[in-house]
This record gives structure tokens, C-alpha cells and sequence, in this order.
């Protein structure tokens, strides 16, 4: 009961810093800017579109609910490839570690680092609108740095710290946000999962540099002067995620079970969109083999006149995991992962990443 109890006031603690505002509000839809942080470039909870905030676990705990680092083993790394809606040409590029440390192993760090990729574009001016004067390359960067520990069996609290930035040749804008997250594990056979993460509150952003500047004549007196326009601020498109998780072992062995099936359900409130709610299953055999699907619903996502996202909800994915080492769930293992995600248009989001934990 104890463990509850301290679950609950941190749950509770969460939710205080939570504003009023939190309720879905698609008015404000694209009033935010960085929404590079809600993309997901990781294989895994892609897979079940993170419907698994409750039971995430490991180095990607860190992209939904930081408190999942803590089930990092020993030391884990990761690097995936998102061809992100296919046929716009985009991709993210995500790479992590995480390492526990500490006497009784209960803490964990992580780092994360997600770039993506737009390749070069023409540059154009008002004057050469076709082009034909080079081009340039677009940056958008953020990395996130991770502590999470496990307070008991039970209770699992976590928080990352991320660092954003936006750029081009000639203008930039930097921000910073926190991420924050319990995980609270119960069951007789610690099975039943629930989780609370509140994602991307932090700094608002603005962009500056030599790009916005330009040669005017000065409102007193004759002369050519540099000017600065001014760029408005915007903010963060801060999420709260709210899951639950049942593992139902299908044979009766206690330690190390072959067959593993998981049920996932979650609701995201955005403070710059529609909420969001749905489900994900998970299969896993022997800890080698394991797939899954899930489906993300948000208002009007069903038919093409009201959706108001390129995504239409579906996911699902696969990972196989091989062990380096002949003790069963122990030691090294190698692990290869790919998620799809329906879209509408282009021909979906593919996510392909490989992952090692010694």
C-alpha cells in the first residue's frame, strides 16, 4: 500500500503542473512550432504508434515516459532510420545509449540525439525564383539527456532534458524542454502496468540571425542602414500521456515464459491539437520474437474531409532479437527492429533500427 501511496503523489504531483488548458484544444492547432518532438524516429513504440507509455522499457522510454529507462538491464544502444511519409523525401535519424550504474543498479542515464534530414533544397529570392544559386540544408536537432530510477519493484520515476534546435544558413532558434514520468508495476506476476508522462514543457522559442536582417533607408536623414525584423515567439507542443498495460502469459512457466501477449491502451492530451486515445497488442515469443499493432484514434481521423493528419491511425511492426550469449534472457543480445504507419497521402512511414545490449 505504501508503494501506491507514493505512486499516487507523484501522479498527483504531476498533474498539479499540468495547465489548465489541457483539455485538447484543436483551435490551437499549428499555433505551436517544434513539433519535431512529437515525431517518433524509434522502431519499437512506433510499432503500437506509443500506446505503450505504461510499459515502455529502455532507451526509447525516453521519447514517451522517461521512467521505462530505469528497465534498462545494463547498458543499451540504439540507432534507427525513419523514412518519414514516404515519398516527401524526409528522414529522421536517432541514435542513443543508456547505462545503469550505482550500487544497487537501480539508476539509469541515457542520452538520445534525433536529427532529421531534408536534404538539400534549391535556394530561391523573390528576384530568381526558379533557382539556379545553390542550395542549402535545413537542421533540426534535439538532444535529450535521461535519469531514471527505480524506487522499489514497483515504482519507477524518470525525467530527460532536452535541448532543441532549428536551423538554416542564416537563422536559428534554440530551446529547451523537460520531459517527466512514473511507471507504477503491480500483479502477481508484476504484469499490470500503468504509467503518467508529462512531455515537451519548456522554454518558448524564437528565431534570429543575419537572414532577418536587411538594408533600409533610416527613418531620420539619408543613409542606408541595417534593419532586423522582428519574429514572433512560439511555444512548445507540450502532451500529457496517460497508459495502462496487462502482460498475459499464455503458458504457466513463472520464470522466463515463451509466450508473452500484452494489451496496451492510451490517451494523449495535446495542448496544441485533438487528444488522442487507442490501443496496441504486442506477441512476444522467448524474448526473440515479437509483434505487434496498434491503432491511434483522434476525432474526424476517419474520413478524408475532417482528418487533419497524414496519418490515418493504423501501425504496426516487428522486432527479433537474437542472444549472443547461451544464457536464456541474459547477457548480450542483438535485436533488429521495423515499424510501418498507415498514411493518407504518401505511402506511409517505414522505421528501420538496430539495437545491442551488453
Amino acid at each position: 500500500m505504501s508503494n501506491l501511496l507514493k505512486a499516487a503523489c507523484v501522479g498527483l504531483a504531476l498533474l498539479a503542473a499540468v495547465p489548465q488548458s489541457w483539455a485538447g484544444n484543436p483551435d490551437r492547432s499549428g499555433e505551436a512550432g517544434a513539433y519535431e518532438l512529437l515525431m517518433n524516429g524509434w522502431g519499437r513504440t512506433s510499432g503500437v504508434f506509443g500506446m505503450n507509455s505504461a510499459n515502455v522499457g529502455g532507451l526509447e522510454a525516453m521519447q514517451l515516459n522517461p521512467a521505462g529507462l530505469a528497465f534498462t538491464k545494463k547498458t543499451e544502444i540504439l540507432f534507427a532510420r525513419t523514412h518519414w511519409l514516404q515519398g516527401s523525401e524526409v528522414f529522421i535519424n536517432a541514435a542513443g545509449i543508456a547505462q545503469k550504474f550505482g550500487k544497487d543498479k537501480g539508476n539509469v542515464v541515457g542520452v538520445t540525439i534525433n536529427a532529421l534530414d531534408f536534404g538539400e533544397i534549391e535556394r530561391t529570392t523573390t528576384s530568381l525564383p526558379e533557382g539556379g544559386i545553390g542550395t542549402y540544408k535545413p537542421g533540426f536537432l534535439n538532444i535529450g539527456v535521461g535519469y531514471s530510477r527505480a524506487f522499489s519493484n514497483s515504482i519507477y520515476a524518470g525525467v530527460v532534458f532536452r535541448l532543441i534546435n532549428e536551423r538554416i544558413d542564416d537563422a536559428s532558434a534554440t530551446g529547451f524542454c523537460i520531459d517527466a514520468g512514473i511507471q507504477y508495476v503491480t500483479g502477481p506476476r508484476e504484469n499490470i502496468h500503468f504509467g503518467i508522462a508529462l512531455r515537451n514543457v519548456g522554454t518558448p522559442m524564437k528565431f534570429s540571425g543575419d537572414g532577418l536582417n536587411f538594408r533600409g533607408s533610416a527613418t531620420e536623414g539619408d543613409f542606408a542602414a541595417t534593419q532586423s525584423q522582428r519574429t514572433q515567439r512560439f511555444e512548445l507542443p507540450s502532451q500529457l500521456n496517460l497508459g495502462a498495460a496487462y502482460d498475459w502469459y499464455i503458458d504457466k512457466a513463472k520464470e522466463n515464459p515463451d509466450h508473452r501477449l500484452t494489451f496496451m491502451a492510451n490517451f494523449t492530451s495535446n495542448s496544441f491539437g485533438k487528444d488522442q486515445f487507442g490501443g496496441g497488442l504486442e506477441y512476444g515469443w522467448r524474448n526473440i520474437v515479437m509483434v505487434r499493432g496498434g491503432y491511434r484514434y483522434e476525432d474526424g481521423i476517419t474520413q478524408f474531409e475532417t482528418r487533419t493528419s497524414a496519418f490515418t491511425g493504423l501501425a504496426a511492426g516487428m522486432s527479433v532479437q537474437v542472444p549472443l550469449t547461451k544464457k536464456k534472457n541474459e547477457g548480450a543480445t542483438l535485436g533488429v527492429d521495423y515499424s510501418y504507419r498507415a498514411t493518407s497521402p504518401f505511402k506511409g512511414t517505414h522505421t528501420y533500427g538496430v539495437r545491442i545490449n551488453l
